[in-house]
């Protein structure tokens, strides 16, 4: 088996060393229309390249663009969606981060691709593989006011069609490797029926894409055998809420590659190898696939930049120590 190491998605966009503020004081200026929208696109992208040749060189095998263009994971794709108006602040899950709540006013269309434009330039300046990640349509749809439709099933469904369209032109344009993120689930495993059926829609547009589907922020060991049912490649796991899925893996066992959040990325406490390094030994024998990730719990943006890339760095040493034990 091989372990493979990956960033799970965003990454701090700032950073004590020279130069790792300008991202945010460029937003700033273009904010208030001091630079151009052409000016602030080249700076994403050198940004990007910057966060892309971080991770490379820290050893990982599948890194991100680090979402460094997303405000939020929820309006960043709703403000490019018709019948979306973007509205007030509110609380993302338990943290200290906000997002801007969409309303829907009406049906939901999009007329232009939403990740394409940052996914082309950041795929280029990649070595290794660069993982585009997507808001689900399950956790879009939560975190929205519903002023048009009948039902959650029916807004669930319309966000479906708009990430299936996501997934397809990602895959048209080589990306070898696609995370869908849906955590809001973990509160609501009554309407599992709805987050399955909307999930199954976008696994038809992978073709032979590796599709992730990946949860955060809640307890995943009470659906952890539902999801093994779903169409998906590898399932994302956040380990620091789940303290049964250990157990509940080595009973069940896994068809599908896992992806271990063993790395607390909002913890700046860093981890004991030789303790992460007996958990992937203790799971390998019951995962029925050829690869298994190591990653961290969530995406990064709640450390500091430099305890950000000691946590991946720590991850490639858990990786290299564990691939000598499992010799």
């Amino acid at each position: 088996m091989r372990i493979i190491t990956a960033n799970f998605g965003s990454y701090p966009r700032v950073g004590d060393e020279s130069g790792q503020m300008r991202l945010r004081e460029a937003y700033q200026e273009w904010e208030l229309g001091k630079i151009t929208d052409e000016e602030m696109e080249e700076i994403y992208r050198d940004y990007a390249k910057e966060v892309i040749k971080e991770q490379e060189e820290i050893g990982l095998d599948v890194v991100t663009d680090g979402l460094i263009r997303w405000y939020d994971p929820i309006s960043h794709f709703a403000r490019d969606i018709e019948g979306c108006e973007i509205d007030g602040l509110l609380r993302y899950f338990d943290t200290n981060f906000y997002f801007r709540k969409p309303v829907i006013k009406g049906d939901l269309s999009r007329d232009k691709p939403i990740l394409k434009k940052e996914f082309i330039p950041a795929k280029k300046n990649a070595s290794k593989i660069l993982k585009p990640v997507l808001t689900g349509p399950y956790t879009l749809a939560k975190h929205s006011v519903d002023k048009f439709y009948d039902n959650i099933s029916e807004l669930v469904f319309n966000f479906a069609d708009i990430i299936s369209r996501e997934v397809r032109e990602l895959v048209n344009e080589g990306a070898e490797e696609v995370q869908i993120n849906e955590p809001a689930i973990l509160e609501n495993e009554e309407e599992f029926s709805i987050f399955s059926e909307a999930f199954r829609k976008i696994a038809k547009s992978k073709k032979d894409t590796q599709l992730d589907l990946s949860f955060y922020f809640g307890d995943i060991a009470p659906l952890y055998e539902y999801l093994q049912d779903l169409p998906t490649d590898l399932l994302g796991l956040d380990f620091t809420y789940s303290p049964d899925l250990l157990d509940m893996i080595t009973e069940i066992g896994s068809e599908k590659k896992l992806g271990l959040g063993l790395i607390d990325a909002r913890n700046t406490k860093m981890e004991k190898i030789e303790e992460k390094v007996s958990i992937v030994r203790k799971i390998v024998p019951y995962v029925d696939a050829d690869e298994i990730y190591l990653q961290p719990s969530c995406g990064l943006e709640f450390l500091p930049r430099r305890r950000a890339l000691e946590k991946l760095d720590r991850i490639v040493e858990i990786a290299d120590r564990a691939k000598g034990v499992l010799k």
